[in-house]
C-alpha cells in the first residue's frame, strides 16, 4: 500500500480466539451515532447477562455517540483516562455505523527498593 510519496502504511494484525460468549461481551463496547443498537439498546442487552457490571458514557464526537465500558475497568483507572485512550485508538477505526467490541488488559507494573 505505497502511495506516490514513497510513504507506506501497515496494519499489525493480533487475533485472539476464545470461547464464544452469549451474548458476545467485551470490556468495551464503542457504538457509532447510526449504529444498529444505540447506547440504550446495548446497556439493556449486557444488563440481561450481566446486571450492574456496566457504565454507558455518551461522548461528543462526530463517529461515536457512546462507551459501554465494564466498571471494573473505571475502578482501575480514572474514567477520563481511559476514554481519552480508547477514543484515541477507537476513533481511528470506528466509523457511526459501527459497534466495535474492545478488549482491553489494564497490567500495573510496581518496582520498590526495600532495606535488606
Amino acid at each position: 500500500m505505497e502511495n506516490h510519496m514513497g510513504s507506506s502504511r501497515k496494519a499489525e494484525v493480533v487475533m485472539r480466539f476464545s470461547e464464544f460468549e452469549m451474548p458476545p461481551m467485551q470490556d468495551v463496547l464503542i457504538v457509532g451515532r447510526k449504529a444498529p443498537i444505540g447506547p440504550e439498546a446495548a446497556r439493556r442487552m449486557v444488563e440481561v447477562v450481566s446486571p450492574g457490571q456496566y457504565e454507558i458514557i455518551k461522548v461528543e464526537d462526530s463517529k461515536v455517540e457512546a462507551l459501554v465500558i465494564r466498571k471494573i475497568l473505571l475502578n482501575m483507572l480514572k474514567k477520563e483516562k481511559i476514554i481519552d485512550l480508547i477514543m484515541e485508538e477507537g476513533g481511528k477505526v470506528a466509523n457511526e455505523s459501527m459497534i466495535i467490541k474492545v478488549q482491553m488488559n489494564i497490567t500495573f507494573q510496581v518496582s520498590k527498593s526495600i532495606d535488606l
